[in-house]
Formats: C-alpha cells, sequence, structure tokens
C-alpha cells in the first residue's frame, strides 16, 4: 500500500522534482548521525541543519536541556522540511538518556572536543561502524554527561592561535570528511529501501498541496 501511495502522489509533482527526489534520496545515509546539545543561537542551529542536508545526513538529534531549538529560516533554506529532526527535551537525565538511546540503535558516540584520548579527524575510523557525531554548545562545549558516554573523541586539526571553531564551521568541516570516506572506502552506508520510501512519502506529503485531501481520495479509491 506504501509503494502505491508513493507512485499516486508522484503524479502531483512535476517531473523534475521526481527525478530530484529520487536522485537525493539515493544519497542519503543515516550510518552518520548528527547530535547538538544545547545550541542557543538560532544561526547556528540552522547552519548545522544546513550542513547535514548537503552532505546527506538525513537525521539530526536536537538536545534541549537549558535551550529551546529555534530555527532560522534565511539561513536553514527550508533544509529541515528534507531531515529527520528529533528533538529530546522535558526528560530527567535527557543527554545521558539521548545517546544511551543512539547507543542501543547501534551507534558509536564520537564526541568532537580536544581530549587526551582523541583521534584527529583524518584518522577517524568511519568502517568500525555506524556513528553519531556530538557537538556541544558555543559557550561550553560538550556536557560532563557527553564526556561520560562517548565511545571516542574527535578533534579537528588547527594550526592558529584560536582554540577552536565555531560550531556549525566544525560541523561542516567533519560533514564534508566523513561523508566522502563513507563514499570512497564503500562502508554501507545506503539506506534500505523500506527507509528510502519512508522519506520519500515524507517529501511527498510536505511538498503537495493538499496532500491529506489527496491521500483520502486514494484510499476511498482502493
Amino acid at each position: 500500500m506504501e509503494q502505491e501511495l508513493i507512485t499516486y502522489l508522484k503524479e502531483f509533482v512535476s517531473p523534475a522534482r521526481r527525478q530530484l527526489f529520487e536522485k537525493v534520496v539515493a544519497d542519503r545515509t543515516r550510518y552518520a548521525t548528527l547530535v547538538i546539545e544545547d545550541l542557543y543561537q538560532p544561526h547556528n542551529i540552522s547552519a548545522v541543519l544546513r550542513s547535514c542536508d548537503c552532505f546527506g545526513v538525513q537525521d539530526i538529534h536536537v538536545i534541549e536541556n537549558r535551550n529551546e531549538y529555534i530555527e532560522n529560516p534565511e539561513i536553514a533554506m527550508g533544509s529541515s522540511k528534507w531531515l529527520n529532526v528529533v528533538r529530546h527535551q522535558k526528560r530527567p537525565d535527557n543527554t545521558r538518556r539521548t545517546l544511551k538511546e543512539l547507543k542501543a540503535d547501534g551507534y558509536r558516540i564520537v564526541a568532537t572536543t580536544p581530549h587526551t584520548n582523541d583521534v584527529m579527524l583524518d584518522d577517524f575510523d568511519v568502517q568500525a561502524g555506524k556513528f553519531a557525531l556530538v557537538f556541544g554548545n558555543e559557550k561550553e562545549g560538550i556536557s560532563d554527561d557527553v564526556r561520560a558516554e562517548a565511545d571516542e573523541f574527535l578533534r579537528i586539526p588547527m594550526y592558529g592561535f584560536t582554540e577552536s571553531f565555531n560550531i556549525s564551521v566544525s560541523a561542516a568541516l567533519c560533514l564534508q570528511h566523513v561523508a566522502q570516506q563513507m563514499r570512497k572506502l564503500q562502508v554501507p552506508w545506503q539506506l534500505t529501501s523500506e527507509e528510502k520510501n519512508e522519506i520519500l512519502l515524507v517529501w511527498l506529503r510536505r511538498t503537495i498541496k493538499n496532500s491529506p485531501l489527496i491521500e483520502e481520495r486514494f484510499r476511498a479509491e482502493r
């Protein structure tokens, strides 16, 4: 039924849009995911979303402890429309619970921060299994809870006086590197057919005007 619905809804978008959807979903991945913890500047959150879309990372997890997720549409450029933005909020021990859930789903927790046991970005092993890149907020960086739950620590090489990159720049640098490495080393980064259909259906629903009414008509005809 889902495949039939997708085929039906595709008739309500242009051939060019259908072709674009198929091309983009073929490049999407859940082998890598991204986690941002307590960012408070909307332009940084929005720039990270935009980078995730550009590099094909479908899922982004937003941990909201003290700071609420707010998007800046002028910077995000509609990227959140094409992503799965999972918000984690209003739970005791919110950060740890989020990271434990990702671990239970098979992700390595990779914290991006200078650390005594860190690895440089160029040496990060993308072949060791799927991973979640975790970025802390603009002021304090990652929290003690992230440090406690992290399986690995990742550092971006720098050669100047400044101690760190802006969070959105850090995310873009990491995503660009791992996106290339995943494809170069042929790790199993592709989505399953079921995952592709799930995403295509969401995109079609978000694109087509009056899609709920169109779906009602589809189901009535079956």
